[in-house]
């Protein structure tokens, strides 16, 4: 529910949300005060204003409310790349939109992603036409929704007053009675009132009347160049609206815009059309067709009923547009309840409808039998219903098969014979072909050694979808087809889909760094041919698989690549964005929080946003930031990479509870063979009892858990090692080049599971050195618990990238140890929340600390050790405390000291927290 507060504190309350990215949606009644008050918050937050909003007659445009907000053109093809154009000219500015109830589909599917990057703040005037669905999405991603309310008698009062100060006290309360606190009614009573004439007491609407009132004192060319433009709802030359514009003018109704006039309310200039019976608007929607373009034109007509006329302006219109106004107007020709659109105008509505991405539209189109409400005539009705051809038959089984259905679109083509033509056969073939390999993934083979009988040479499409069904088997041969599939000079939209579909079975594989090579090349290609989905789609798991492997930068792709049109140059991990590769591991790992955090940060599908978090997360999990970690998978599991990072950085926290979660998404491959593993670390983590469902070195009675198939020969030898208790070191060895981070569990769990001291111990040290090396720090800590259960004291911290702090560093700790939460420390130093957190995971390795508390009090002891030095550290031999010692070893420059947890610069204390799975749970003194 929306907060409802008077009007004198809601422009402070709206101000106070947009400190911050967000939405704030304001809602009220006509004429409730929804343009002053956006004027006020704009007048009182900070920044440029970019203000915008819808236009009744056209609603249908795409993208126009945010098109006004920042004066240019927009891909209102592509809804995360219209918001990431919009974010890239707002920026730091405030987005202002009005009438919110008659903005295009496109812009209110945009600001979901924009209310997490820039603050925008809306109107929206109730009641209104919004699908439900539209409204609860907006309602999810607002930060504020605040209700207008009617101003108390007091505010009314003071209105009407400074309107009419004429008025006497019991007009003035007469006026306040009748108005119910609306300003706009307050307004124009009052206005009445003042001139001698009072208000007959009637039910008729209370806004509507004084509107209509104060309207019949105009001359009728006026009456009727205001009610134009309400039907137009779009600025209008002054000759279009006649000799009544001057009037309009000196009524105070209108003001110019440019070399065009526009009303002052357009509620007013609305409610002057409704004041016109039917036949005197019809006749004004027909005048204005003859004045208005075919486009625009076309809409009056059929809101004047000429159904037909409409038709064929909306097609002439589409003959001279391309795109997605192109679609539009087609669907407009095809959905006109009076007209008879030919099976050859359906079919160019369905095409263009799919070329923008909008299948299920296009399904709808080419759906026969169904008589559309409204046809009048058999003659219609059998027009409608008629079989539309073969080429429409293909045409909604393919838009059938990327809405999702794919039964119903193999069901679609099925009628199309093989006399047809080769075109329209080898669209069918293809349909037919993927949506067995959707619903029959074994079928589907046998159906691809028919198809290829039948295509010996192929079209790309059939082509691809033969090599999807060869992938997804793996049949020999099947990456050298879908990368075929995949390369330049086939249809892009086939070349995209087969570099996707040969990027996610490399990773499924195990292949990260091809994976990872693939999807660059393919990101490149994209960003030549401006495809931004597409392009953050492979920039996003080209990073995940960066992560995974133990990699956090990549060399530069060579050669050049043209910029985004409509979004910023430096897109993470573009041609022009990439940074060449990272010389320490700890580097690695602050490049890939920050191209995947950017990333994350713009407006993204949904597959990318979900790689990008599960790359950043995961980083920051391992690195010791688990707080931030745990925020940044607040959202609910709708990915398999997320999913799986949550429940890893789960047991990372010391929560196996939380990571042996069930999976309730398909993975296959390679995550599927993680998610196994993290389940049977956290089994074992959970205590004897959860360990006898994971049969292991401790309990080689109890039968294991099944293994699945399909799963990479290293994660599969990992589960096997799991089931019998033995062969860890071998499977770490299968890791090695894979993934950096399975290979140094394999290695703890050799530790924690041989028998053989000797084993053990050597099995933990190469655990911890590779942790260290890495910037693992929490696995690290695990590997120092392992070895201090064989009394295996360590005495330095082994820091990777040298001791000295940077003077940054030294700032970002001092306010740690200070007690200040990460927001703080970037406001007070004027940096954001991610630099601070990549000074601390620095300042982190550089002292050899596992969480930002340590390192911050180390950075503190190293201060006033500069100022006067400390006693003579002590070392144990070669680095190590003697087997079978007790104490507390102390690390070099740190004086040796058995105080507090925290305070101690020992590696080898235990933890600050006992909990099994890591080194302790350290970020509770955060403060996030």
């Amino acid at each position: 529910m929306g907060a409802c507060v008077s009007q004198q504190d809601l422009a402070g309350l709206a101000a106070a949300h947009l400190r911050r990215p967000g939405l704030v949606v304001l809602t009220g009644a006509p004429g409730a005060g929804r343009t002053t008050l956006l004027r006020r918050i704009t007048a009182t937050v900070t920044g440029p204003a970019h203000t915008g909003g819808g236009l009744a007659m056209l609603a249908a445009v795409p993208a126009l409310a945010l098109s006004r907000a920042v004066k240019a053109r927009l891909p209102a093809h592509d809804v995360p790349l219209l918001a990431e154009a919009v974010r890239s000219r707002v920026r730091a500015g405030l987005l202002v939109l009005d009438d919110l109830q008659y903005a295009d589909p496109a812009t209110l599917a945009a600001l979901p992603h924009l209310a997490a990057r820039v603050r925008v703040v809306a109107a929206l005037r109730t009641p209104h036409r919004l699908p439900d669905a539209t409204v609860t999405a907006l309602r999810d991603a607002a930060t504020a929704w605040l209700d207008i309310a009617p101003l108390d008698p007091q505010a009314a009062a003071d209105l009407a007053r400074r309107t009419a100060g004429q008025l006497d006290d019991a007009t003035l309360a007469a006026v306040v009675a009748r108005a119910g606190g609306n300003p706009l009614a307050v307004t124009a009573l009052a206005r009445q009132a003042g001139a001698g004439r009072g208000a007959p007491d009637t039910d008729v609407d209370q806004v509507a009347y004084a509107i209509a009132t104060a309207l019949a004192d105009l001359p009728r060319p006026a009456r009727t160049a205001l009610a134009a433009l309400g039907l137009l709802g779009r600025p209008a030359p002054p000759t279009l609206l006649g000799a009544g514009a001057d009037a309009l003018h000196r009524a105070g109704l209108v003001r110019a815009d440019g070399d065009s006039v526009v009303p002052v309310s357009a509620y007013i200039a609305e409610t002057a059309a409704g004041l016109l019976d039917a036949d005197a608007r019809a006749d004004l929607h027909r005048a204005l067709a003859t004045v208005t373009p075919d486009a625009e034109a076309a809409r009056h007509l059929a809101a004047a009923g000429e159904d037909q006329q409409a038709y064929r302006k909306a097609l002439t219109a589409a003959d001279r547009t391309a795109g997605g106004e192109r679609a539009d107007l087609l669907l407009f020709a095809c959905s006109l309840p009076g007209a008879a659109p030919a099976p050859r105008v359906r079919i160019a509505a369905a095409d263009a409808l799919l070329a923008v991405g909008r299948p299920h539209a296009a399904a709808r189109v080419l759906t026969a039998g169904t008589p559309r409400s409204g046809a009048s005539s058999a003659g219609e009705r059998s027009a409608v219903g008629a079989p539309l051809g073969v080429e429409a038959d293909v045409l909604r089984g393919e838009a059938l098969l990327q809405a999702g259905d794919p039964a119903a679109a193999r069901a679609a083509v099925l009628p199309v014979p093989d006399a047809a033509g080769a075109t329209v056969v080898a669209a069918r073939d293809r349909i037919l072909l993927l949506a067995d390999l959707a619903t029959d993934p074994a079928g589907a083979l046998d159906t691809a050694e028919k198809i290829a009988a039948r295509h010996p040479a192929p079209s790309p499409g059939v082509a691809a979808a033969l090599a999807a069904v060869r992938a997804a088997h793996r049949v020999p041969g099947w990456e050298r087809d879908l990368a075929a599939a995949a390369a330049d000079g086939v249809d892009p939209l086939t070349g995209r889909w087969s570099a996707w579909l040969l990027v996610e079975h490399l990773a499924a594989d195990g292949r990260l760094a091809d994976a990872a090579d693939t999807a660059r090349k393919a990101a490149v290609a994209c960003e030549a041919d401006l495809a931004y989905s597409w392009q953050t789609r492979f920039l996003a798991v080209a990073g995940w698989a960066d992560v995974l492997q133990g990699l956090g930068s990549t060399a530069a792709v060579a050669g050049p690549a043209a910029r985004l049109r409509d979004a910023p140059a430096d897109l993470p991990g573009s041609a022009a964005a990439l940074p060449g590769a990272a010389g320490l591991p700890g580097a690695a790992a602050d490049d890939a929080v920050r191209r995947s955090g950017d990333l994350a940060d713009r407006a993204l599908p949904a597959d990318a946003r979900a790689y990008a978090t599960a790359a950043t997360a995961l980083v920051e999990a391992d690195t010791g930031l688990l707080a931030a970690a745990r925020g940044r998978l607040a959202a609910p599991d709708t990915h398999p990479a997320t999913a799986w990072v949550a429940r890893e950085a789960a047991w990372l926290d010391g929560q196996p509870d939380r990571a042996a979660q069930p999976l309730d998404l398909a993975t296959t491959g390679l995550l599927t063979g993680l998610h196994h593993i993290t389940a049977r670390w956290a089994a074992y983590d959970s205590g004897a009892g959860a360990r006898s469902a994971y049969a292991s070195a401790f309990d080689i009675d109890d039968a294991a858990p099944p293994i699945p198939a399909g799963l990479p020969a290293a994660a599969r030898r990992t589960l096997t090692a799991w089931a019998t208790g033995t062969g860890f070191t071998a499977a770490a060895e299968a890791w090695t080049g894979t993934a950096r981070r399975e290979q140094i569990r394999c290695l703890l769990a050799a530790g924690l599971h041989d028998t053989d001291p000797q084993r053990a111990v050597t099995a933990l040290l190469q655990a911890e050195h590779l942790a260290d090396d890495a910037g693992l720090v929490v696995l690290a800590g695990r590997a120092r618990r392992g070895l201090r259960r064989h009394h295996v004291h360590r005495d330095t911290r082994s820091p990777r990238s040298g001791s000295n702090l940077t003077r940054r560093e030294t700032d970002v700790l001092r306010l740690v140890a200070a007690g200040e939460p990460t927001r703080r420390i970037a406001g007070q130093l004027g940096i954001s929340a991610e630099t601070v957190d990549t000074h601390i995971r620095a300042g982190m390795r550089k002292l050899g600390a596992r969480t930002r508390t340590e390192a911050a009090a180390l950075a503190l002891t190293q201060l006033e050790a500069a100022d006067g030095p400390p006693g003579p550290p002590t070392y144990g031999p070669a680095g190590y405390g003697p087997l079978g010692g007790s104490g507390s070893p102390a690390s070099p420059g740190f004086p040796h000291s058995s105080g507090a947890s925290g305070s101690s610069g020992a590696a080898g204390r235990p933890g600050l927290s006992g909990r099994p799975g890591l080194s302790g749970r350290h970020e509770d003194e955060e403060g996030r």
